[in-house]
């Protein structure tokens, strides 16, 4: 099928749009974007700097792609924004291009729902199958792995991770990593049980799910530290490869600093 675009609308002569697309009034797109076969853009979508954005993506009102980090030191550079396929990006969200302080790409992944009025910053990492719900704010280098939901109005502190499978209540605000397949919620959030909705729609056997559910009780319930943890689910044949999965994460956060695995103290 061939492109429709509508009238009013901007487009550089030397942006890349593949066939099938469709670009709605008032959309102005830059000299660096790439848009892929069968994306839509409903209308006032605004795409600046080095964007490109895959197949079947479906983009609403108000959304402005490539905005330059809000970073007091960033200088100009070339950085980017890339999105995957299948990704609905619904009114007045904004991503902004990465800064120069990782590999230069802020980045989503394919088959995310982010709703209205979320604020994706430079540097973050997305991964696939992400919800994040009205309102939401992430921070500068935030990594979202597989299978995240976020709930509405969660604010989440530059360079934490939220791990696969996890659940963040709304209105939290996510100063530390969040655990994979765990629930949290507050101010901070904390861990208050395992994300057991989300695992069984995703199909976890029930054998995983307990040991999670263990493994959970044991280290922020029982507390009995991440050493005996292991020790304890290895001797109750609980060490499933999820179980592995979220004692491994947890060790990594406690190597960072404030909770955060992937920011380590600078040298002195």
């Amino acid at each position: 099928m061939a492109t429709c675009i509508a009238e009013n609308v901007s487009i550089d002569p030397r942006a890349e749009i593949d066939d099938d697309v469709e670009i709605g009034p008032f959309c102005i797109i830059g000299p660096k974007a790439r848009i892929g076969r069968g994306t839509k853009l409903e209308g006032n979508v605004t795409l600046m700097g080095d964007v490109t954005i895959g197949q079947r993506n479906h983009i609403y009102p108000g959304v402005v792609i490539g905005g330059e980090p809000q970073d007091i030191s960033y200088r100009g550079s070339n950085t980017r924004v890339i999105l995957g396929d299948d990704n609905i990006i619904r009114e007045c969200v904004t991503i902004n291009r990465a800064s120069e302080k990782e590999d230069g790409v802020t980045r989503l992944g394919n088959h995310n729902f982010l709703m209205g009025c979320c604020h994706v910053a430079h540097d973050c990492q997305l991964g696939d199958q992400i919800v994040i719900a009205n309102g939401t704010l992430l921070g500068g280098h935030v990594h979202l792995h597989d299978h995240a939901w976020l709930s509405g109005g969660v604010g989440v502190h530059h360079f934490a991770t939220i791990g696969s499978y996890s659940f963040v209540a709304g209105l939290s605000a996510v100063r530390h990593d969040v655990p994979p397949y765990m629930l949290v919620e507050g101010y901070p959030a904390k861990p208050r049980c395992i994300n057991m909705v989300g695992l069984k729609r995703n199909d976890f056997p029930p054998h995983v799910i307990q040991s999670l559910s263990e493994a959970h009780r044991l280290l922020y319930r029982a507390k009995v530290g991440l050493d005996n943890a292991w020790e304890i689910l290895r001797n109750n044949g609980q060490l499933v490869p999820q179980v592995n999965h979220l004692l491994s994460f947890v060790q990594g956060q406690h190597e960072g600093m404030h909770g955060r695995g992937r920011e380590h103290r600078r040298a002195a």
